[in-house]
């Protein structure tokens, strides 16, 4: 049952967190094309920079919470159940994600969004085990 509401739900949500990466939460197309490549210390600079404490969750850990459904993506594409295989395709999508940010001039390249992002997928991928193996076939 978990299982084909995952299959559901999946789509709508992928195209709701695609509007919020190019459209939502007050975005602009910039005038030039911005990007960030130092990985963590861009991070770290935000965090010890923002006076908003709100604003860090909602970007650090909203770059992680966000991207854990992907990480239960092999109960649909079987060879996606395994780790390697799961997380190399995800580094290839979001990459290709980030870049037309990039070109389109709708956010920013930033390595640490395809840091966090994939963290949130390993995450989730650890969730989807831990599920499989707390719970019977007859839950999933």
């Amino acid at each position: 049952m978990l299982k084909k509401f995952y299959k559901i739900i999946i789509v709508p949500y992928t195209l709701f967190l695609l509007y919020l990466m190019f459209l939502g939460m007050g975005r602009f197309q910039y005038e030039d094309h911005q990007i960030t490549i130092k990985p963590v210390f861009s991070t770290l600079e935000f965090i010890h920079n923002s006076i908003d404490p709100r604003s860090i969750l909602i970007i650090v850990l909203g770059n992680i919470i966000m991207f854990i459904p992907f990480g239960f993506l092999g109960w649909i594409f079987q060879p996606l159940e395994d780790l390697k295989t799961l997380l190399y395709s995800f580094v290839s999508t979001i990459i290709i994600v980030e870049a037309l940010q990039y070109f389109t001039r709708m956010g920013i390249f930033e390595v640490d969004d395809i840091i966090l992002n994939t963290f949130g997928v390993y995450l989730g991928w650890l969730l989807r085990l831990l599920i499989e193996k707390r719970f019977s076939r007859s839950v999933l």
